[in-house]
């Protein structure tokens, strides 16, 4: 069994963090049991899908750490741990608790928070099922149970890693492909093990850990070999309030503009009435005297 690479609380630091090392994982699926049987989430994944192995398909509300199966198409010559090719490889996925977390910052209701070790937290009984927090998910991690009416993720063992203990997934990995420790010591540890794949041949083995999009980077990276796409984790994470800025710009414009139109709207009408006005003095004064006096001489005339 793993345990964890340092203390959290050490140096006074308690910023903890998941390594998930895909070379190391042979897809047993411990850490997706340890999980449910903590948490106490209900079972699923049982319908054979027919299309693969991997029937519990992604994260969810009901599934907070998933062993995705990533597989390809089989090459002769080549086994499963070739450095030059990777056939049927395992990755266990979980919620990044993104330094910028777009979950957090989209809950109306203060029910998403971040706790002293650096995770992202749901509270259920403040979640309102709003599901704001679900499309301002990048990973697509978190996930609405309609039947409770309510979001729900890797709660990141909260409660064991206040009593000391490490989450439940690690604890239980029998491969120590899931690591758990202080967020420092394990980016050192996961340089230390690429260096490693790279000198054993595995070129195409890297570290995923996106600290230059505006998630900042998370506490849960991973290594894996090939396209970081086919594990689930996009080649550039952002949060939506990133076009906060671009969408209160856009607005500030369009209402100047609204403004603008309005005056100018008025402006024009104003004239136009002014003009009208004056047309109507006009007719009334000048040309009515002259005609008055004609009729008079013509009435003078007829009399005599």
């Amino acid at each position: 069994m793993s345990s964890p690479l340092i203390d959290p609380a050490a140096n006074g630091s308690k910023t903890t963090a998941f390594l998930t090392d895909s070379t190391l994982c042979i897809g047993c699926k411990a850490c997706e049991v340890a999980c449910k049987e903590w948490n106490g989430i209900a079972a699923d994944g049982l319908t054979w899908s027919g299309f693969s192995y991997d029937n519990t398909g992604a994260v969810g509300h009901s599934t907070w750490r998933h062993v995705k199966f990533v597989e390809h198409a089989p090459e002769p010559g080549f086994g499963g741990n070739s450095g030059d090719i990777s056939s049927w490889v395992f990755s266990s996925d979980v919620c990044k608790h993104c330094e910028q977390a777009g979950c957090l910052e989209a809950c109306p209701t203060g029910s998403i928070v971040r706790t002293e070790f650096g995770g992202v937290f749901v509270q259920p009984d403040i979640c309102n099922g709003c599901a704001y927090c679900v499309v301002s998910c990048p990973f697509g991690v978190i996930q609405k149970n309609k039947n409770e009416g309510m979001a729900f993720k890797c709660t990141f063992c909260y409660d064991r890693q206040k009593a000391g203990l490490e989450p439940a997934c690690a604890k239980a990995c029998p491969t120590e492909s899931i690591k758990f420790g202080e967020i420092n010591q394990l980016r050192l540890v996961a340089q230390e093990r690429m260096r490693e794949l790279r000198g054993r041949g595995m070129d195409d083995a890297q570290m995923y850990d996106p600290t230059e999009t505006s998630v900042e980077g998370t506490h849960a990276f991973f290594i894996v070999r090939g396209d970081p796409k086919q594990y689930n984790l996009p080649p550039k994470p952002e949060i939506p309030t990133i076009y906060l800025k671009e969408g209160w710009k856009q607005a500030a414009i369009g209402s100047a503009g609204l403004v603008l139109g309005s005056l100018v709207a008025f402006a024009i009408a104003g004239r136009r009435k002014s003009q009208s006005s004056s047309a109507g003095a006009s007719l009334r004064g000048s040309p009515s005297s002259p005609r008055r006096y004609r009729i008079g001489k013509e009435v003078s005339r007829r009399s005599r």
